[in-house]
């Protein structure tokens, strides 16, 4: 299979932002399956003392193709800085352009989605106001 520019650089690069964060700071969320093919898991570290909050670093693993990876490693590259959202910093039909992802694997960027959601969600959860 022939990958563009973004995608091979990108998994190339994927060592500087794979990997867990640990500590009080830090929140996980992953989705997908090894099982069925395809697994990502983000952490991401909260800069609490930002107005708003913001991400300080993101961190992912994967078991994926060469394109999931590449998605997850420019997500993590990307994320420092902004603002604890749980919604992708662009559209999957974004990634999918942007990494040109063949219309058969659209599903497994759907699983990084879910992985990012539930990673900032989490966050986002941990800083919520409690009942009064």
């Amino acid at each position: 299979m022939t990958y563009n520019e973004p995608t091979r650089r990108y998994f190339e690069d994927a060592c500087g932002t794979a990997g867990v964060l640990v500590g009080p700071d830090c929140f996980r969320g992953a989705s997908g399956s090894r099982a069925q093919g395809t697994w990502v898991q983000f952490d991401v570290q909260v800069d609490w003392s930002a107005r708003p909050a913001t991400i300080r670093a993101l961190h992912f693993l994967a078991f994926a193709c060469p394109h999931i990876i590449a998605v997850s490693s420019w997500l993590a590259a990307q994320a420092p800085g902004r603002e604890i959202k749980a919604q992708l910093p662009e559209s999957v039909q974004s990634l999918q352009e942007r990494f040109d992802v063949p219309i058969p694997k659209l599903g497994r960027l759907l699983i990084v989605e879910d992985a990012w959601i539930a990673a900032l969600s989490a966050a986002q959860a941990a800083r919520a106001p409690g009942p009064d």
